[in-house]
Order: structure tokens, then C-alpha cells, then sequence
């Protein structure tokens, strides 16, 4: 993907989304009335953000997004546009939607949006539209492997079968045929470095190449290496290191200058790690490294996986065959973190003058504000482009949170109905499920995108008579508690002025309530010939049956159906029943 922006190729994705989760970036200012569609998006339960300049809306399933496009469209202003990319690739405009589904398509689709936005006529491609917004870092890409979609007479093939679907066509027609590439490489081991492990081995002219014996182990860096430009080792120019005895005849010798690869150390620190002080002969207590290996969970950079990650296993591998260990892999999950690109979606580097150095912007937006939009801006696993606009969105979040935690009102003079007390503590709950759910599968991104929707949610509840009542204060404390792994700082800072004992980083975790986590019942939105006539309440479990039922039987819906039969009905489960006449 990254090749093909940087050298504007156009992109037509080929393979969907098994999730089905899309996203939409709509510009608030090509909305005809934002209030109504955010409205509309509360109404339907369809999670959305709002930066200040535009709402970041996610959606689920085709029904879902074929629903939101057909609202969108009758909000867009003419001469605008927006997007939806994931799950499904299309561009929204007040007069029509167009697919990223063909090349001609695409074309068609810069042409509108030139036309649009002037911003957008620097984009060579309509996939490039779309990459310049960080917010469909997580959804332009996916490693699942989908059904094949947009590929002729590939389309709707499953995602197990595509590949040897295509390639067996290919070899049909003679273009191409299966090949296996082994990326295994060889392992020099040696650096001409002060920093690493000196190689254990003396050169004698009488005796030739001899190891350094087992008693005089482990052979120790000097302290006092000087270190000058001489392209070479300081090691090598060190007497008192180099120069020494031959072990076989104690004649004048002198030691390896080169020391190992610091991934030869880094290959097996876990088990140096669990029990570090040790004496032996096992480098590591046997009961120790039964009790904490092998490794639970591993997390590092792709770079990694050539390298580090296979010179662990000839580690794990060489010390079960020496009896040391009983298992056969050193890690039993992996996870490997995306990279962070520059806002020219490039690998950062001084040579592309694209290099985001952090620093400037912890010392005026603060640590957390970086460190959660680093983790913000795409699944941890894709990462994504930095983005100087973006961060500030993130920024008024923390802004606006603050202000709804400490910003001090007046007591409310009603008391507040059930109803409110129940709806608070259900978003409550439901917020808790979602943050541990991600936190645990590392999906930072959207566990943040649910504290927001919390946070949009209280910033309502506070102007109400829910204020101040045990509901409240639920809230407020799980609010803190949930942000404190992502902004640990801000977190910190409320705790206490809230009231906090101790430190927030030394609480239990909350747990939530299944029955408040759950939706009782969900809005059932009735519409006749695209109008909304009826809301009804049902439960989220209501089959396709009961809901048509019970919407062709509201005596609102009657009134306009005006005693005509349907021509068709279109469900949207737990979402809309829509009846045209």
C-alpha cells in the first residue's frame, strides 16, 4: 500500500473485511444540518466521534453502512463530499455514491472530489483521498483474509480458498505458478563495538586459535576504553584487554577484539531474567524458569521477526535438546506493533524531512495527550500516519473531560428519574466491558473511542439532575480508572482532586455488571417511504418476523400506509424497519 501512494498508483481493494467494520470521516461544514444527523446517529446507536471539525463515524455490517449512506446523502450539501472505507469503499455525494470498485470508478471519483475540495487536487489517486486521513489508518488495510470482492469472477470467494483460487487460474493460463521463499539467513555474530559480550577465544602464534577455559568465564569489558574516531573497536586498541597469556603454553597472546551481536544477549534474557542471581551450573534455577516460561505473551516490532525472533528459538531449541528446558517455543503468542509513519504517510527519516519529534509537542499538549494519540491512531498492530491535526482533536477530548469532571455546578433541584439513573448506568457499564475487552486484545483505538462516547455521554448526563447522584459519582470513578493505563498522568491528576486515596494506579480494576452491560431493549426505528413514523422499543434479540410484524401493526404506521399493502419491507437488525407502499 505504502509503495503504491508514494509513486500514486490507484488502489482498487480486492479483498473485504470479515468484520465488517467500516469507517466514515464526514466534514461537519458539508453537512446541511449537523445536529440532526448526529441526532439521528445517537437515535440508530451508530458510535461516532466529534473533533470539532468532523464526525468520525464507525459502522458495522452491510446493513449498517448501506443505511447510514442513503441518511448521509440527504444531509450532504451539494458540491461536497465524504467517505466510507473498510468493509465497503465508496465516496458520498448529495446526488449519488460511487464504489471504489473499478479504475473507472476511481477516476470518476477524483474528478468529483477536485472539484469539491481544492485540498483534494493535490491527491493522484482516490485511495490517496483516503489515506491522508488518519482516521482510516485501521480500515484501509486488513491481514484477515476476507472473501474476494471487485474481481470479476473471484468475487464473493471465501477468504481460505482466494489465494489458491487465483493461483491455480494463473497457472491455468500459463502466467504464474506456486513458489515457496525461505527467508532464513545467516547470523555473523561479531561487532567491531565496545558495547556486547567479548568473544571468549585467544589467538597464540604457537598455538593457533584457543577458547578461553571454562574457569576464567565470563571474559568482562574494561572500564576504562577510550572511544575515538578510528573506525575500529576501542577494544583493539586497549592493551591492558587485548594483550594477555596463552591458556595451552602461557607464551604472549592476545584476545578477540570483536564482541557478539547484541541479539546473541537479547535471545535468551527471559530466562536469565527469572532468577538473575543464580550460581550454578545451569545458567537459571530450574523451578524458576518452569514457574515463569516460556513467555507468555511477546510484543515487539516486525523488524524482529527475521532476526530476534528466530535466534530465541535456536536458544530455546538448543537448551531443550541439553535437557535445560521441556517446551519447544519460546514465546506462546506474539504481537507485533505497526510502525508510525510521517504525515506523508513515508517511514520516517531525516532524509524525507518528515521525522515527528515528540518532544514538542509533550512540552505544549503534555505526555498524555502524544502518548494517547500514538495510540489512537490505528490498531496497534498497523499503527499509522502522524497527524498534526489530529493530535489537537485528541487534545480538546482530554480538554473537554477535564472540564466534565472538575468544572463545578450547582446541585440539582429535582431528583432525577429512574429512567436516567438506569441509561447512565448502563453506558457506564457497558464502557467498562468494551475498555477491558480492548485493552486486553491490544485495541487501544477503540478502547479510547469508547471512553469518548462515555465522555459525550456524561457531558449531557451533568447538565441533568443525574448530578451528583450515586450514578454520577459511578461514572465519574470508572471514567478515571478506565483512562489511567492510556493517559496515566491525567488520570493521576483527577484521582486525586476527586477525592482519591492512594494512587489510581493502585486500584482494582472495575468489573462490570452483565445484566447492566447488556441492552434491555434497543429503538426500533419504522419508516414509511423513507420517512420515520414510529419508534419502537423491543428487544435486541427480536427476530426478523416479530419486528416486521410489530411495525406493520404500529397504528402510526397504519395512518400513512393509509390502507395500502407493501411493496417491500427492508430490516436492519436491532435498527430499522423500513416499508415502502
Amino acid at each position: 500500500m505504502a509503495f503504491a501512494i508514494k509513486f500514486g498508483l490507484e488502489i482498487i481493494p480486492v479483498i473485504k473485511r470479515p468484520d465488517g467494520l467500516a469507517k466514515s470521516a464526514v466534514d461537519i461544514a458539508a453537512l446541511r444540518e449537523p445536529s440532526v444527523f448526529t441526532a439521528w446517529l445517537d437515535e440508530v446507536h451508530i458510535a461516532y466521534a466529534d473533533t470539532g471539525s468532523e464526525l468520525q463515524v464507525s459502522l458495522q455490517g452491510d446493513a449498517e453502512i448501506n443505511h447510514y449512506i442513503t441518511q448521509l446523502r440527504q444531509q450532504m450539501l451539494p458540491g461536497t463530499y465524504a467517505c466510507v472505507a473498510g468493509s465497503r469503499f465508496a465516496f458520498v455525494y448529495a446526488d449519488a455514491t460511487i464504489n471504489l470498485d473499478s479504475f473507472a470508478n476511481a477516476s470518476a471519483i477524483l474528478i468529483r472530489c477536485r472539484a469539491a475540495n481544492p485540498t483534494a487536487r493535490e491527491a493522484r489517486t482516490a485511495f490517496e483521498l483516503l489515506a491522508g486521513n488518519s482516521f482510516y489508518a485501521d480500515v484501509l488495510m486488513d491481514t484477515a483474509m476476507g472473501e474476494m470482492m471487485h474481481s470479476g469472477t473471484f468475487t464473493g470467494t471465501p477468504g481460505e480458498t482466494a489465494k489458491s483460487a487465483v493461483i491455480d487460474w494463473l497457472a491455468e493460463q500459463g502466467l504464474g505458478k506456486p513458489e515457496v521463499n525461505y527467508r532464513l539467513r545467516d547470523w555473523l555474530i561479531s561487532r567491531q563495538r565496545y558495547w556486547g559480550c567479548p568473544i571468549p577465544i585467544i589467538y597464540c602464534d604457537t598455538c593457533g586459535t584457543v577458547p578461553v577455559p571454562y574457569e576464567d568465564l565470563p571474559v568482562l569489558l574494561p572500564d576504562d576504553a577510550e572511544f575515538m574516531p578510528t573506525g575500529e573497536s576501542p577494544l583493539k586498541y586497549h592493551a591492558g584487554f587485548r594483550d594477555t597469556t596463552c591458556p595451552k603454553c602461557g607464551g604472549p597472546a592476545h584476545r578477540e577484539t570483536d564482541t557478539m551481536d547484541t541479539f546473541l544477549c537479547s535471545s535468551w534474557y527471559q530466562y536469565a531474567y527469572v532468577s538473575p542471581y543464580h550460581k550454578g551450573e545451569t545458567p537459571f534455577d530450574r523451578a524458576d524458569a518452569a514457574y515463569w516460561l516460556p513467555v507468555d505473551q511477546y510484543t515487539g516490532g516486525v523488524e524482529h521477526a527475521t532476526m530476534h525472533l528466530m535466534y530465541t528459538r535456536f536458544f530455546t531449541k538448543a537448551m531443550r535438546d541439553m535437557g535445560l528446558v521441556d517446551f519447544d517455543e519460546p514465546m506462546l503468542k506474539l504481537f507485533s506493533q505497526g510502525m508510525i509513519l510521517g504525515e506523508d504517510n513515508e517511514k520516517m527519516s531525516k532524509s524525507h524531512g518528515n521525522v515527528v519529534n515528540p518532544d514538542n509537542y509533550v512540552s505544549t499538549l503534555g505526555a498524555d495527550t502524544v502518548r494517547a494519540f500514538l495510540m489512537f491512531i490505528g490498531p496497534w498492530e498497523l499503527g499509522g500516519s502522524w497527524s498534526s491535526t489530529g493530535i489537537e482533536g485528541l487534545n480538546r477530548f482530554i480538554n473537554r473531560l477535564w472540564t466534565m469532571m472538575l468544572e463545578p455546578r450547582e446541585a440539582p433541584t429535582q431528583v432525577p428519574g429512574d429512567a436516567d439513573i438506569a441509561a447512565l448506568r448502563r453506558i457506564t457499564h457497558k464502557t467498562i466491558r468494551s475498555v477491558t475487552d480492548d485493552i486486553k486484545a491490544f485495541k487501544f483505538n477503540t478502547a479510547l473511542a469508547a471512553l469518548m462516547q462515555l465522555n459525550n455521554y456524561m457531558i449531557k448526563a451533568r447538565e441533568s439532575d443525574v448530578f451528583g447522584t450515586p450514578a454520577w459519582d459511578e461514572a465519574q470513578r470508572t471514567m478515571v480508572l478506565l483512562i489511567a493505563p492510556l493517559m496515566p498522568h491525567v488520570a493521576e491528576e483527577l484521582w486525586e482532586r476527586l477525592g482519591g486515596v492512594y494512587s489510581v494506579h493502585q486500584q482494582n480494576w472495575p468489573v462490570y455488571d452483565p445484566e447492566l452491560a447488556a441492552d434491555e431493549l434497543v429503538t426500533l426505528v419504522v419508516q414509511v417511504n423513507g420517512k420515520v413514523r414510529a419508534r419502537l422499543q423491543v428487544s435486541p434479540d427480536i427476530t426478523e418476523e416479530s419486528a416486521r410484524a410489530q411495525a406493520l401493526a404500529n397504528e402510526n404506521v397504519q395512518v400513512f400506509m393509509n390502507g395500502r399493502s407493501p411493496k417491500k419491507v427492508v430490516y436492519v437488525p436491532g435498527k430499522l424497519v423500513s416499508i415502502v407502499v
